[in-house]
């Protein structure tokens, strides 16, 4: 609660930029998987505009991210909104970052452990790479942390993200504005 409410100036101002930067729409929610695999609504800031070409599809995600959300993405900023899942109780601050719900009949049974923890913000992978590594070693960071899951681990990842977030390392996969989707093993 603290967090949030030290973060609300900021929170207000990146709500107003993209508020006018999409149109009225400056949050978006996505059903994810949480502890145990049950679903949650996660809400994160819409970086993204909903910009489609003639035949009504979706414009390539390189192309619909605006500048204002670049800048929210590259600062972290978009993750504020999911201090309200924390409050919650559907996430936590550190865990393995909560993904699609298509992706659980993908999972080996390893990968699968990934559900053994609260989702949360930040992460054992998210300070290890991020976005510039595979799914199979994020993956990994995500069991390994769920194996050594602790307090004094939680406050190593939460000092490394402060840290990642500065320098802004790991945000994108190497060539895309996100990360490519998870097709199996």
């Amino acid at each position: 609660m603290t967090g949030f409410i030290i973060l609300l100036p900021v929170f207000l101002l990146v709500t107003i930029g993209l508020y006018i930067a999409n149109q009225g729409k400056p949050f978006f929610f996505q059903v994810r998987p949480g502890k145990n695999e049950c679903l949650f609504k996660i809400i994160k800031f819409k970086t993204m505009n909903d910009k489609k070409d003639t035949q009504g599809n979706l414009l390539p995600d390189s192309e619909r991210l605006t500048s204002i959300g670049s800048f929210v993405r590259k600062t972290s900023l978009d993750e504020i909104p999911q201090l309200l899942n924390v409050l919650k109780g559907d996430m936590s601050l550190i865990g393995p970052r909560p993904l699609l719900p298509e992706y659980l009949p993908l999972y080996n049974d390893v990968q699968k452990r990934r559900h053994e923890a609260r989702p949360g913000i930040t992460g054992w992978a998210q300070v290890n790479g991020r976005n510039a590594i595979g799914w199979h070693q994020k993956f990994e960071y995500d069991v390994w942390y769920v194996d050594h899951l602790s307090f004094l681990l939680d406050v190593k990842i939460l000092f490394l993200t402060v840290r990642k977030v500065f320098i802004s390392e790991g945000i994108s996969a190497e060539g895309q504005v996100t990360m490519e989707r998870f097709k199996g093993n």
